[in-house]
């Protein structure tokens, strides 16, 4: 493994130790000097993983396997629960491990939704770094109009990784920017655009709507358009990071997700229950404010820092 992959795994466990802590700690403490499983072990097994936020589908599936091994005499031990812990939570991550693939040598665009404070810009400008740096011609377009700081904050990003940025002023139209942004591309200024968007939901309706009507005219625009639509999840919401996704997904149709601020919480277990409970790709994690902090990816990887296990 590379210097820098390797560096960015340490990086992945030190942030997953909270998550570690409130999940595979916890197994391990009522694991430990236990000689049975029983209805006991299953009760306090089912509350750590309810605590460490996995979500009720996971743990309803992880207990019947467990309940399945017993009786098949598969399993006699209780300190083999972890394993069968760590292998459902891979089977469930390595279904939705699906690297963003831009073809190349034609327009690809990129529509980021999510609510505001996710880390929906800092991602923005995280993303037009790390194409830029894979030789990819992009460019950002400002199309949050309804917030100053969010066009600020993009003009910031433009400046720093030297990527163009497409914006007018607060308060025009959003689709107008997704409509310009299109039209430079076609002119041959860049090959990847993102689009940066509102997420305001105390006007819910209106968003949804703001988000369908740039939805329509870049499709009207470039068919295909948008190529992905990826949501911006921040992991330190924990159960509301997926209410969220839910609702994007049933109103826009979500093609990737993005999980910012795993670094620092508890609630990292979150990314097996969307996993499990949405069923969209999972793209990219984010791990600190660094500009290589945004990561693609990789289930083993994930697994292996979460149980403190170095393969790499």
């Amino acid at each position: 493994m590379a210097i820098e992959n390797k560096w960015f795994f340490e990086k992945l466990k030190i942030g997953l130790a909270k998550t570690r802590n409130l999940l595979v700690k916890n197994v391990d403490d009522i694991i430990l000097g236990e000689k049975v499983i029983d209805q006991k072990l299953y009760d306090e097994l089912e509350e750590i993983l309810i605590m460490a936020d996995v979500g009720p589908s996971f743990t309803h599936e992880l207990i019947e396997k467990i309940k399945e091994q017993v009786k098949r005499k598969e399993l006699d031990k209780p300190e083999l629960l972890k394993k069968v812990l760590r292998d459902t939570a891979m089977d469930i991550l390595m279904k939705n491990e699906a690297p963003l693939r831009i073809p190349g040598g034609e327009i690809f665009t990129i529509m980021v939704i999510g609510v505001n404070g996710t880390g929906k810009t800092t991602t923005i400008g995280k993303l037009a770094h790390r194409f830029k740096e894979q030789g990819m011609p992009v460019m950002m377009a400002a199309a949050d109009t309804f917030r100053a700081a969010a066009i600020e904050q993009l003009e910031i990003w433009s400046r720093r990784v030297n990527v163009p940025l497409i914006k007018q002023k607060i308060d025009s139209d959003p689709s107008a920017i997704a409509f310009d942004a299109i039209a430079a591309a076609k002119s041959g200024k860049a090959e990847v655009i993102i689009i940066d968007t509102a997420g305001r939901l105390h006007t819910k309706v209106n968003l949804m709507e703001e988000l369908k009507k740039m939805k329509r005219i870049m499709a009207r625009e470039l068919p295909g358009a948008p190529h992905e639509i990826l949501l911006v999840l921040d992991a330190t919401t924990g159960q509301n990071a997926v209410a969220q996704a839910k609702m994007f997904h049933d109103e826009i149709g979500v093609t990737g997700i993005v999980i910012t601020k795993l670094d620092g919480t508890a609630k990292g277990g979150v990314i097996i229950r969307i996993a499990r409970d949405l069923n969209i790709p999972i793209r990219y994690i984010g791990i600190g404010e660094g500009l290589d902090d945004l990561r693609e990816f990789k289930s083993n990887e994930f697994i292996d820092a979460l149980f403190d296990q170095d393969n790499h």
